[in-house]
């Protein structure tokens, strides 16, 4: 398996909460961004012939058999792009590697910046999935967090999506926001749910520092909403969506049968994926990597033909197995046993034996032969538990 992650930085305004790599959008910046990837692609690219212009061929590492299982174009707001600049950039992509007939490629949208024209040309160059940031359905809580759209723009762009044949949907939803009370959370589930969308991804809100909401909280300018509340909005929500069809399969993320996040479980399952993009960040051959946040950096090392990384680390055993577990733990199947002994050669049971002892007699995971999981106790704390098997 091999993923593809693709950078687009842009934003009509920055969400309050937001932390991601991305500046307000300008004409001339977006137009040169666009052709400084299609640059970095054929930096990377295992389908075309490149010529001597590129420098640090020698340290490429994919070649001609590597297929692309999942591509995802993210943001920022990769629906801040013209109909024809997302033509050009799957296009692009299409051209420069090798891709599965049956990738999931998914595209990142925001209401307030996606049209009918933009969800026919995504359709019509092969993106076969989307996922659409709605957060709340209450305007107030929109107004509050920083985002440019309402409910109404939210209603018409789904709606499209499905006359234009989009199937596989997933909205973005964020609960403990300032002031939400667990009326709101239950009437956002209510009315999304009722949409039927085939994936849906709820998160309970982390202020990050830097921030426009983390500064605002510094200065008392609201409460952060009690812990115990947190809890019951994340227990509602599991078995409100499991009442309404939807499996939960990762902390965050739930689906209807068969409609998995193909591209997320790669990260989950640590399995390898290029990042392309202004402060995109990749894993190949083990070795994680980092791209140049300045789009001013990003692009002077473009035009020297330069991949545009500002920082790589080649992971430990350690690392590795240390990332493994984290990630696993985040997905209801849990750790695999024999994944432990194929990959690392050790046996996860004699080596991690204290802590499923403890961790078992405080009903934080289940075990079977195969493996252990989280409770859902488990889940509630999983960062902590986390810790417990870090060295």
């Amino acid at each position: 398996m091999l993923g593809l992650y693709i950078h687009i930085p842009f934003c009509v305004k920055k969400c309050k909460y937001c932390d991601f790599n991305s500046y307000k959008m300008d004409l001339d910046s977006k137009k040169r961004y666009i052709e400084d990837l299609k640059i970095e692609m054929e930096l990377y690219s295992n389908k075309l012939n490149r010529d001597d212009k590129y420098k640090n061929k020698e340290d490429f590492n994919l070649d001609k058999n590597d297929i692309i299982t999942s591509i995802f174009i993210g943001g920022g707001t990769p629906s801040i792009l013209t109909s024809e600049e997302i033509r050009e950039v799957v296009v692009s992509v299409k051209e420069k590697f090798n891709i599965d007939k049956n990738a999931e490629i998914t595209i990142e949208c925001n209401p307030g910046t996606l049209t009918l024209e933009k969800l026919e040309t995504m359709k019509e160059v092969g993106i076969n999935r989307l996922s659409i940031g709605l957060q709340a359905v209450q305007e107030k809580h929109l107004n509050f967090i920083g985002r440019i759209h309402s409910y109404k723009e939210f209603e018409k762009n789904y709606m499209d999506a499905l006359s234009v044949g989009f199937k596989n949907i997933n909205i973005d939803l964020m609960y403990s926001l300032p002031n939400q009370t667990l009326c709101d959370w239950k009437e956002t589930l209510e009315k999304v749910t009722g949409l039927n969308p085939t994936h849906i991804s709820a998160y309970s809100l982390i202020l990050e520092e830097g921030t426009e909401l983390y500064n605002m909280y510094e200065n008392n300018q609201f409460d952060l909403i009690d812990e115990n509340i947190d809890i019951e909005m994340y227990e509602y929500t599991i078995n409100y969506l499991k009442s309404k069809g939807y499996n939960q399969y990762e902390i965050s993320n739930y689906s209807q049968e068969g409609y998995n996040c193909k591209h997320n479980i790669l990260y989950w399952e640590c399995e390898h994926y290029i990042g392309l993009g202004a402060g995109a960040s990749g894993y190949i051959d083990n070795n994680r990597y980092n791209n140049l946040e300045s789009l001013e950096d990003y692009h002077l090392s473009l035009i020297k033909g330069e991949k545009p990384i500002q920082d790589s680390e080649n992971l430990s055993i350690k690392d590795m197995i240390e990332e493994k577990i984290f990630m696993g733990l985040r997905m209801n199947k849990g750790i695999k046993f024999k994944d432990f002994e194929k990959n690392f050669g050790i046996d996860f049971r004699k080596k991690y034996s204290k802590q499923i002892e403890m961790l078992l007699a405080r009903d934080l995971i289940n075990q079977s032969f195969e493996g252990i999981q989280l409770t859902q106790k488990g889940r509630e704390i999983s960062n902590s538990i986390f810790i417990e098997f870090m060295e």
